[in-house]
């Protein structure tokens, strides 16, 4: 799943605010108990797994000029939730943006 969050920013701003509202990405997740963790692999590309309910979700953001584009890759199992899941990430990946 690829969900592209648009932005007016310069990319070195969006990567500052990325890296110090990382840790908030786990607050965004229902339950309350979902475990994430961030690293850079890049100036421009930051990894992230998600593991919440016995589920693992790993996936990747992407620093881009006019966009910040979340691709996640679901389980399977979870394929029917897609919907619901980019709706979230298109919502709080904004505020992590503000």
């Amino acid at each position: 799943m690829r969900v592209a969050i648009p932005h007016n920013l310069e990319k070195a701003e969006v990567r500052r605010r990325l890296r110090e509202r990382s840790h908030e990405i786990a607050d965004h997740i229902p339950g309350g108990m979902a475990q994430v963790t961030t690293d850079w692999r890049g100036e421009d590309e930051m990894g992230m797994s998600v593991a919440a309910m016995g589920q693992a979700i790993n996936g990747r953001v992407l620093v881009e000029e006019t966009q910040l584009v979340f691709e996640v890759q679901l389980p399977p199992a979870l394929s029917f939730v897609e919907p619901l899941v980019a709706g979230a990430i298109r919502e709080k990946g904004q505020k992590l943006l503000t």
